[in-house]
């Protein structure tokens, strides 16, 4: 079962940027006739965690498209914070997951988003579910990964024992060494418990 999507807390301007940054994907598609189906994009990194959290505003946009895609050159999108200063979003062609720690259900449990101006029937616009976000972090879990593992526990979107399931599900296709990642596991689940709403 599908996990419900759950309310977005994306600075509105940040959420202004992207959007427009998802239309432009969507002309880059061709014509309605030239798109069978919707191409699916799923939205990972700190772009998924701005949008769930409000917290870390990223300054690209980490994405899988689910098609043969030729992103075209002009996706990015300046904008400005609450505080008034210029930002820049991009959206990053170089985006890998092979790396990652991923489970093999993650895109399929993606949680699909409405995107002002984009046409769903084109360009299904999902995020990684916040489960499978903060696991895909656990692989390299440096600093900021863990902040962002610790704000998706704060705003109660994640749970300490179904961290540890969905990542130790996820091990058996990790590209790596499974030692450090199974430190990681063990380190994030406490993090996660001290992080939780009281």
């Amino acid at each position: 079962m599908k996990p419900h999507a759950p309310a977005l807390r994306a600075d509105p301007e940040y959420f202004k940027a992207f959007a427009e940054i998802m239309r432009r994907i969507e002309q880059a598609l061709g014509k309605p006739a030239a798109v069978k189906g919707p191409v699916t994009i799923c939205i990972a990194g700190g772009a998924a965690l701005h949008l769930y959290t409000g917290s870390r505003v990223s300054k690209d946009i980490d994405a899988k498209v689910m098609a043969r895609f030729l992103p075209p050159g002009n996706l990015e999108v300046a904008w400005r914070d609450a505080d008034g200063h210029a930002r820049l979003l991009y959206f990053d062609t170089q985006y890998n997951d092979t790396f990652g720690l991923l489970h093999e259900s993650a895109y399929d449990d993606a949680i699909r988003i409405d995107v002002p101006g984009v046409d769903s029937r084109r360009l299904d616009v999902r995020l990684l579910s916040p489960l499978d976000l903060a696991v895909s972090k656990l692989s390299r879990y440096e600093g900021h990964d863990q902040e962002d593992i610790a704000a998706l526990a704060r705003a109660g979107l994640i749970d300490a024992r179904s961290l540890r399931t969905r990542a130790e599900e996820a091990l058996p296709s990790y590209v790596g060494d499974t030692r450090r990642v199974k430190t990681s596991i063990d380190l994030a689940e406490k993090l996660v418990r001290r992080s939780a709403p009281r």
